[in-house]
C-alpha cells in the first residue's frame, strides 16, 4: 500500500480535478419514450453547455438527435423542461437560440439516421414547453409563453401547434390565468387535463387542476376544475390507460396520489412521504403506468427517494430494495421501467430496471470517471437542534483522502453548501463538485434548511415570511452544531450557494458572525430590485418569502444585505453570468464594489455568455478553481498544484 503522507487540510492532493469533471461529465434530463425507442437530453459543458437529444434505439445504438447548433432547451418560465417529445419517430423540439419549435425525422440514409430540422413555428418571439402529441388532429398541444408585446409581462396559454408548420405560433385554447403547465391528453383523445395558477402563488404554494372536453373541431368544452386551491399544491396530472385521471396533492400536508373517477376523487396512498416535487420545470414526473391496474412510482423520505409499484385496484403499495438513494422521472417501457438513479458512490445515470429480476443495466452514466471508493466521502444524514426548538435536516461529509491524513489535533475546514430554489433540497447522489473539496481535505455540509423539499408542506412552509431568517438561522445553526460535535475547525467556517443559496449566503455573511469567508454564485443581494427585476415566473414569489411589495418595503429593506454592508467584514467571492435575466449582474456588482470601497477582500468573477447557472465547461472549471485559489489565500495553506490566481482586491494590493 502507498505511504499515507501527512498534510494539513485543504492542501491534498486529490484525483477529482475540474479539468475532469467538465470534460468527463454530463448532465442527463427528461427522458422520452417512444415504442420501443428511449430519447433523453444530455447537457454537455464540453459543447458549451448544450442540451443535445440523444436517441437509443432497441439494440443500443446511440445517436445524437440534432447536432451544433441546434440545442434543445425552451426559455418558458426561463427555468425550462419539457423542451422535447416524439411521436413514431419524428422528435419535436424547441431550439434555443430562437425558442421556433422544429420537427427533425428519422432518415436511415443518412449519417446518425436523422434528417434536418425544420421549424413549425413563425420567427417571433413566442417559447413554447411541455408539449403533446394530438395524433387525431395532427398537432401539438403545449404551453405557450408570448413575449411580443415587451411593455407587459409575458402571456401564458395553453396552444395547439399545427405539426406540419404553423405561421400564426399556435392556436389558444386556454387562456386567462397567470401561468398554466403539464397539459395532458386522454387516451381516446377526447378530453384535456392541465394545471393552472395565478400571481402570487408559486405551483407548489397552490395550483388547479381542470380539465375539458376536446370538441370535434378540436376547441375545448366547458372546463371543469377537479382539484387544488391557492392552498393546495397539485402535481403530475396523468391519464391511466382506461383514461382515468391521476394526480399527486398535498391537501393533507404530504404530496401523495389520488385520482378523479366518476366525478369522485379517491386518495390512493397515504403516508408522510412526498410523491411530488416543486414544480420548477416542466416535464417533470414520479410516477408512470405499467397497465390501468398498476403504477410504477418514487416518492421520497428523509431525503432518500425510493422505487415502489401502486397496486390500482388494491391500493397497495411494494416498495422495491434498490441500491439508490435518488431516483427519478420513471417511464414504463416495453423491456422494464426507464429511471434516472444516482447513489453516495455513483453518479446519476439513466437506467432500465426489470421489475420481474430487480436487475438494473446502466444505459448512461452522468460520468465515465472511474473514482476509486476509497477517494469519496459518504454522506451522513443529520439532525440537527437550531431556532424554536425545532430541528433542521442535513448532510455531512466529512474529508476522504486515503492518500493524506492531517496533523494531529487539526480540525477540517467547513464548507456549508446552499442549494436554489429556495424550494429545492440537497441529494446524497454522488456529486464531483462536492468531491472536488472533501478529497482536499474540507468537511462539506449540505443543509435542507426550513423551506426545502421532502419534508411535507409544514416544513417547507416554514419560510413563508421568513426568507434569510428560517433558513440562514439553520445553516448558520448547522455549522455551530458540527463545531459543537468537535468535527470542524471553528477558525475555519465558509459558507457558499447559488441563486437563491447566494442570498442565504450573503444573508449569513452580513448579518451572523460565524463564518469567516463565502462564495456567492449569481446570489441575490437586493430583494426590493429583486422583486422590481426579475421574470415574470418568479416575480411574485416573494410575496410569500418576504411578504407583498411595496407594503412591507421595510422587511424588503432589512433583510438585503446590499443595505448592510458596514456589517460584512469578511472575505467573499462573486461569480456571476452577464446574461442572467433572474438575478441581473448589478446585485453582484453592487456588492463587489461596497466591499472594495469598505477594504474588505473581495474577488468578483463575470461570465459572458452565460445566464442564471453556468453551463460552459470553461466557466464550471474556473469557477471550482477560482474559489479554491481564493480559500488558500484567506485560510492561508498552500496549494498543491497550481491553480490560476483570481484576483482579490484588497487583499493583493497589501
Amino acid at each position: 500500500m502507498p505511504e499515507v503522507k501527512t498534510a494539513p487540510y485543504g492542501t491534498w492532493k486529490s484525483p477529482i480535478t475540474s479539468e475532469l469533471i467538465v470534460a468527463r461529465t454530463v448532465g442527463l434530463g427528461e427522458v422520452v419514450l417512444d415504442g420501443e425507442d428511449i430519447y433523453w437530453i444530455e447537457s454537455r459543458p464540453s459543447e458549451g453547455g448544450r442540451n443535445a437529444i440523444v436517441h437509443r434505439s432497441p439494440d443500443g445504438e446511440l445517436v445524437d438527435v440534432i447536432r451544433t447548433p441546434f440545442n434543445a432547451r425552451t426559455r418558458v418560465h426561463e427555468y425550462g423542461g419539457g423542451s422535447f417529445t416524439v411521436h413514431e419517430g419524428v422528435v419535436y423540439f424547441s431550439n434555443f437560440a430562437d425558442q421556433r419549435l422544429y420537427r427533425v425525422e428519422s432518415n436511415p440514409l443518412l449519417e446518425g439516421g436523422m434528417g434536418i430540422p425544420h421549424p413549425i413555428t413563425p420567427e417571433t418571439a413566442l417559447r413554447y414547453a411541455d408539449g403533446v402529441i394530438d395524433t387525431e388532429r395532427n398537432r401539438m398541444l403545449c404551453v405557450r409563453e408570448d413575449h411580443r408585446i415587451t411593455m407587459r409581462e409575458p402571456i401564458n396559454t395553453i396552444v395547439a401547434v399545427d405539426l406540419a408548420g404553423d405561421i400564426d405560433g399556435g392556436e389558444i385554447l386556454v387562456e386567462g390565468n397567470d401561468f398554466y403547465a403539464a397539459p395532458r391528453l386522454s387516451p381516446d383523445g377526447k378530453q384535456l387535463a392541465w394545471l393552472t395558477w395565478n400571481h402570487p402563488n408559486m405551483p407548489w404554494d397552490g395550483t388547479e387542476l381542470w380539465v375539458a372536453e376536446v370538441q370535434e373541431e378540436g376547441a375545448l368544452g366547458e372546463p371543469q376544475k377537479v382539484a387544488g386551491g391557492d392552498e393546495i399544491a397539485i402535481f403530475q396530472p396523468a391519464w391511466s390507460p382506461d383514461g382515468v385521471l391521476y394526480f399527486i396533492s398535498d391537501v393533507t400536508g404530504w404530496w401523495n396520489i389520488y385520482r378523479w373517477h366518476e366525478g369522485r376523487i379517491e386518495q390512493l396512498v397515504e403516508m408522510d412521504a412526498e410523491f411530488g416535487r416543486p414544480l420548477w420545470v416542466f416535464g417533470m414526473s414520479t410516477y408512470d403506468f405499467e397497465s390501468a391496474d398498476s403504477m410504477i412510482c418514487t416518492y421520497t423520505q428523509d431525503g432518500i427517494w425510493y422505487l415502489a409499484r401502486l397496486d390500482l385496484r388494491t391500493e397497495e403499495l411494494t416498495t422495491f430494495d434498490l441500491d439508490y438513494t435518488h431516483l427519478q422521472g420513471p417511464a414504463v417501457a416495453l423491456q422494464g421501467v426507464i429511471v434516472r438513479v444516482g447513489s453516495p458512490t455513483e453518479s446519476r445515470a439513466i437506467a432500465r430496471w426489470h421489475p420481474e429480476s430487480g436487475e438494473v443495466e446502466i444505459l448512461r452514466q452522468a460520468s465515465d470517471l472511474d473514482i476509486d471508493r476509497p477517494y469519496l466521502s459518504e454522506p451522513q444524514s443529520l439532525e440537527f437542534p437550531t431556532e424554536e426548538g425545532r430541528t433542521a435536516h442535513a448532510l455531512f461529509y466529512p474529508p476522504q483522502n486515503p492518500d493524506f491524513e492531517a496533523p494531529e489535533g487539526e480540525l477540517p475546514p467547513l464548507l456549508v453548501f446552499i442549494h436554489g430554489g429556495p424550494t429545492a433540497a440537497a441529494s446524497s447522489t454522488l456529486k464531483l463538485g462536492v468531491q472536488y473539496w472533501t478529497s482536499r481535505g474540507f468537511a462539506v455540509l449540505d443543509v435542507n434548511y426550513g423551506g426545502s423539499t421532502g419534508y411535507g408542506r409544514a416544513y417547507r412552509q416554514r419560510l413563508q415570511g421568513e426568507w434569510g431568517v428560517v433558513d440562514v438561522a439553520d445553516c448558520v445553526n448547522g455549522a455551530r452544531y458540527l463545531v459543537e460535535e468537535g468535527l470542524v475547525d471553528p477558525e475555519r467556517l465558509a459558507i457558499r450557494g447559488g441563486s437563491a443559496g447566494g442570498y442565504t449566503t450573503l444573508c449569513a455573511l452580513t448579518f451572523h458572525d460565524v463564518f469567516s469567508a463565502g462564495a456567492s454564485y449569481y446570489g441575490v443581494a437586493d430583494l426590493e430590485a429583486l422583486a422590481q427585476e426579475t421574470h415574470k415566473f418568479e416575480s411574485r414569489y416573494l410575496d410569500s418569502l418576504v411578504g407583498p411589495y411595496p407594503e412591507e418595503k421595510e422587511r424588503y429593506e432589512a433583510r438585503s444585505p446590499i443595505r448592510f454592508t458596514d456589517r460584512l467584514s469578511c472575505p467573499v467571492i462573486f461569480f456571476q453570468g452577464l446574461e442572467d435575466e433572474v438575478v441581473p449582474p448589478n446585485q453582484a456588482e453592487r456588492m463587489v464594489q461596497a466591499l472594495q470601497e469598505k477594504g474588505v477582500p473581495v474577488a468578483y468573477q463575470p461570465f459572458e455568455g452565460e445566464q442564471h447557472g453556468f453551463r460552459r465547461a470553461e466557466n464550471v472549471k474556473r469557477s471550482l478553481d477560482a474559489e479554491l485559489y481564493f480559500y488558500s489565500r484567506i485560510f492561508d495553506f498552500a496549494l498543491p498544484e497550481p491553480v490560476e490566481p483570481v484576483p482579490i482586491r484588497n487583499l493583493d494590493e497589501g
